[in-house]
């Protein structure tokens, strides 16, 4: 039988709701679609680079985002210290890159496990909780709530990346 990326059952944001609430809403269900958008695909298909001379991927998208949720919830704003998910010594974009021999299955388990490990380290850290994030010369105080709205975004960009990929593998279009 052929591996298969799973389907999904995508949760909706909410339409009123506190902040963190709303937060966390938009945040799953950008989570969501990233794997809707894969749903149904075989490794193979997964592998399909976008267009030349990109090679970004859908498995690469899974990887790269389950590395973004490990780093900045865990790693940055729990201050936790853990090991890379990838290779990053030859590559620095090997999430992204290191997908030949990657294991599919695997890559989609890793992403649900930083999701609900990124959400239980940050449960009981308020929004306004912040951290040192260095980045070359820079040094910027970052809060929680800049985390949830960057990774809104992050995961927004890449789906419109994902939109795109499937479209090019078997036509699919849609949210």
């Amino acid at each position: 039988m052929t591996w298969r990326a799973p389907e999904i059952d995508r949760r909706h944001e909410p339409f009123v709701a506190d902040e963190r609430t709303m937060l966390q809403g938009w945040l799953d269900l950008h989570r969501d679609t990233l794997v809707h958008k894969c749903a149904g695909l075989t490794a193979e298909q997964l592998r399909t680079p976008s267009v030349e001379p990109s090679g970004l991927t859908l498995l690469g998208l899974v990887r790269h985002m389950a590395d973004v949720e490990r780093w900045w919830f865990r790693h940055r704003a729990a201050a936790l210290e853990l090991p890379d998910l990838y290779d990053y010594s030859t590559d620095p974009d090997a999430d992204l890159n290191g997908i030949a021999d990657a294991d599919p299955a695997e890559a989609f388990a890793t992403l649900r496990a930083e999701i609900e490990a990124a959400d239980r380290a940050v449960a009981e850290l308020p929004l306004e909780h912040t951290f040192v994030h260095r980045r070359g010369e820079a040094t910027n105080e970052i809060s929680l709530r800049w985390v949830y709205v960057h990774m809104i975004e992050e995961y927004a960009r890449h789906n419109g990346h994902a939109d795109l990929i499937r479209e090019r593998i078997d036509g699919v279009t849609g949210t």
